[in-house]
């Protein structure tokens, strides 16, 4: 018989799942166009990446400020103020590239990130109303909306990024390349945050099935004393973190080997289907056989991507490589927020989420970062800019895997 709070939690379930779809088909849509964008208005190949940069920045400081807020307000506010950010970030964006400005689509791109960052605790969302049992799957199940986000935004972004001509002011302007897939940003985000009104979600006094909640709320220097949070930190940064790293350069890899605008498109949309087709069943591989094990298996598979891009930079190389990398992510990332969404109770939700995903992210960040300039100013040709950004993932595999081991040997002492 199903538990009535699942019953709660399946719908809830649904209703982010279809948000994740959506609304989440700007991202791929973001992280194929903003490098490209900002590669033409920059001036410096150097600074390529810099507004896929701004976004994840963005997130990174959007998280500290609305994870608390949902704590308050609810989740519905956070994430309809996610949209609009997304929204309002699209449409400067636009501008920027009718203007040519570089700084406005830093702006832009930073306003995106809060989109990005309301995005990210859809996960976490979908885990309040669950119970233990039914957690994993469910926050499995939410990340599997991407896959359908995966193929509609590429595609859609081959329809909309080369509009012909667009009216300013009661007059047409020629062409302008990208602008399609922004205008195109700011609709999905008009249209998608009406699916929140379908949530409901659980007050604070509803949540106590998940975990029994202290008298007093641990600060954050309290949380990162746990090892298990550390560890479910530290795995969640480097699985997202070299993710982005590759994936914010494959656009560029791609056509600076010499294939198309649509070639990339096309592997980013393998690659963020890759992303999420597992999610039909890594909860499941989760509750069989636990977080720290599919950790295990993810970052190895992460490996495996980087080892296959080092290999060539034939088209099927970069399809493969950015297939594993996306399946590398999914069981790194959900099975180090299922890992630490065992960990804290559900009224220190909004201050351990929200320092997850600030740290998180701020790796992200760099790692976009550093993507751009390992890319385009490390070797001199991109076949020599994409073995530097592969290379670089190795120590920070080495870092996750050292955790997982000292957080084996914590478990075995105690």
């Amino acid at each position: 018989m199903t538990n009535t709070n699942d019953t709660r939690a399946r719908r809830n379930v649904a209703v982010l799942v279809a948000a994740q779809a959506f609304l989440g088909a700007q991202m791929p849509m973001v992280f194929v166009v903003g490098g490209l964008a900002g590669g033409m208005l920059a001036g410096n190949p150097c600074f390529a990446t810099l507004p896929i940069s701004l976004v994840v920045f963005g997130s990174m400081t959007t998280a500290p400020w609305i994870s608390p807020l949902m704590q308050n307000k609810g989740r519905k506010t956070g994430f309809c103020i996610g949209a609009i950010g997304g929204a309002i970030g699209a449409a400067i964006s636009a501008y920027a590239l009718l203007t040519s400005s570089f700084a406005l689509l830093l702006v832009g791109s930073y306003f995106t990130g809060i989109y990005m960052s309301a995005q990210g605790f859809y996960r976490f969302a979908a885990a309040d109303s669950a119970t233990d049992a039914f957690r994993p799957k469910a926050i499995s199940y939410v990340m599997a909306g991407g896959l359908l986000s995966a193929i509609f935004g590429p595609q859609l972004n081959k329809l909309v990024y080369d509009v012909s001509s667009i009216p300013v002011i009661g007059q047409w302007v020629p062409p302008v390349p990208f602008i399609g897939t922004y205008l195109a940003i700011i609709a999905i985000n008009l249209l998608g945050m009406f699916l929140f009104l379908l949530l409901d979600l659980p007050k604070e006094e509803d949540s106590k099935h998940i975990s029994a909640a202290p008298a007093v709320s641990r600060s954050r220097l309290e949380l990162l004393q746990n090892p298990t949070i550390v560890v479910a930190i530290i795995c969640a940064m480097v699985s997202y973190a070299l993710m982005n790293l590759v994936m914010t350069s494959t656009p560029l890899a791609v056509i600076g080997c010499g294939f198309t605008n649509n070639n990339a498109n096309d592997i980013v949309s393998a690659h963020v289907l890759a992303m999420f087709i597992p999610s039909f069943f890594t909860g499941h591989l989760i509750v069989r056989f636990g977080a720290p094990r599919v950790i295990t298996a993810g970052l190895t598979i992460l490996g495996l991507a980087g080892v296959v891009a080092l290999m060539g930079v034939t088209l099927s190389n970069f399809f493969i490589a950015l297939v594993l990398l996306g399946v590398g992510w999914n069981f790194g990332f959900i099975g180090a927020t299922t890992l630490l969404t065992s960990t804290h109770a559900p009224h220190e939700r909004g201050r351990a989420q929200g320092l997850n995903d600030t740290i998180v992210f701020g790796c992200v960040t760099l790692a976009s970062l550093a993507s751009g300039g390992l890319m385009n100013c490390s070797g001199g040709t991109p076949v020599n800019g994409w073995n530097s950004v592969n290379l670089a993932m190795v120590p920070f595999l080495l870092l996750a895997g050292g955790a997982l081991l000292w957080l084996s040997m914590q478990r075995r002492k105690a």
